[in-house]
């Protein structure tokens, strides 16, 4: 009977021993359940490896609290420079923001550029808003985005001043035509003359001049810009003939500059040709560029005078078949000017007339 009453114990132990191994190998407990469920719902968050920052320049020189001045139909060059703090290289997204201004003026929304580790990358971006833009204050942001980088932005804007008178000519065709165009401006000391009369064939003749009488930034207060693509005399007797003059008129604050152009051709192949007068701030200047390709005469006579302190003269003729290139700049800036009295002298900062 002892014996047995040992077996039945031994076989109650066993059987408590296998049911608490059971419960320890079963389903989790609830503690397990809860960090299970924690730990898949916990939102996984990228490692940032590095920061992108964004700077945006107009280019040329910066000179002058108005160099942010643009004009209508007129291209704004900016370069975009993306820094990258991390430690690899990466492949930055740049994504213009317009604000306020239209995204056909960008010559891209979105681009790619590669940042080394550490470095700069950098991108050019055109902006020309267009001529029916009203004058404003305009503002664009870009965005530089990469893998597991900290993206980074910037904002850059510009002041749209309007034109006070706008020329364009752009004529293609076959046979005969004159063109008389006369500005005058005694508010900047701009003038500009042309007559001209066409006989023949071309694929396109332009002849165009814009004037903003206050101009300011890089903005130039006078401009013509023309161009001829592929004009041919067909008959005897055909020409492309001319007179075309501009000038700066010191009295009335220019510079006191001068370029004038005579011609008549059979032939030109190409011609390329910009005046600019700058009339405000302290870069005062014109600049006479062309580049042409033709048969025929032509002369340019070019003349810079400032009483008492400068006087120069260029004179150009052509005739026969030739391809030239010229440029011109006339500058007159503002020098001090020093006067005394009463043993105190006094800078008095005036133009160098």
């Amino acid at each position: 009977m002892k014996k047995w009453l040992i077996v039945l114990l031994l076989l109650a132990i066993q059987t408590a021993h296998a049911t608490v191994e059971e419960t320890r190998l079963g389903p989790e407990s609830e503690w397990d359940l809860e960090a299970s469920e924690i730990g898949s719902v916990w939102p996984s968050v990228p490692h940032m490896v590095g920061e992108l920052s964004v700077s945006i320049e107009m280019s040329g020189p910066k000179s002058g609290h108005d160099v942010h001045y643009a004009t209508p139909g007129k291209a704004m060059e900016y370069v975009v420079a993306v820094e990258n703090s991390g430690c690899y290289e990466v492949e930055a997204k740049l994504t213009v923001v317009p604000k306020n201004c239209k995204p056909s003026w960008f010559g891209w929304t979105e681009e790619t550029v590669t940042v080394p580790a550490g470095g700069v990358g950098t991108e050019t971006l055109t902006v020309t808003p267009d001529m029916s833009a009203p004058p404003g204050d305009y503002d664009f942001q870009i965005m530089a985005t990469a893998l597991n980088t900290k993206s980074g932005s910037a904002i850059a804007g510009f002041r749209l001043q309007n034109y006070d008178y706008v020329s364009e000519t752009s004529i293609s065709g076959t046979g005969q035509f004159t063109m008389n165009k006369d500005v005058r401006s005694m508010n900047t000391g701009v003038k500009s003359n042309k007559d001209i009369y066409f006989s023949g064939s071309v694929d396109t003749l332009m002849k165009n001049e814009y004037l903003v009488e206050k101009a300011k930034g890089g903005n130039p207060t006078f401009q013509e810009c023309d161009a001829v693509d592929n004009y041919v005399a067909q008959n005897s007797g055909d020409t492309l003939m001319g007179t075309e003059t501009v000038r700066s008129s010191l009295v009335f604050g220019g510079v006191g500059a001068r370029v004038h152009e005579s011609y008549n051709l059979q032939e030109m192949e190409y011609e390329l040709q910009q005046i600019d007068l700058h009339h405000t701030g302290l870069n005062r200047r014109a600049e006479f560029q062309t580049a042409d390709n033709f048969t025929g005469y032509m002369a340019i006579d070019a003349r810079q005078t400032i009483p008492g302190q400068r006087s120069t003269r260029e004179r150009e003729e052509f005739l026969g078949t030739f391809e030239i290139q010229r440029r011109l700049i006339f500058k007159e800036t503002p020098t001090p000017s020093f006067g005394c009295f009463d043993g105190s002298c006094f800078n008095f900062a005036k133009p160098s007339i």
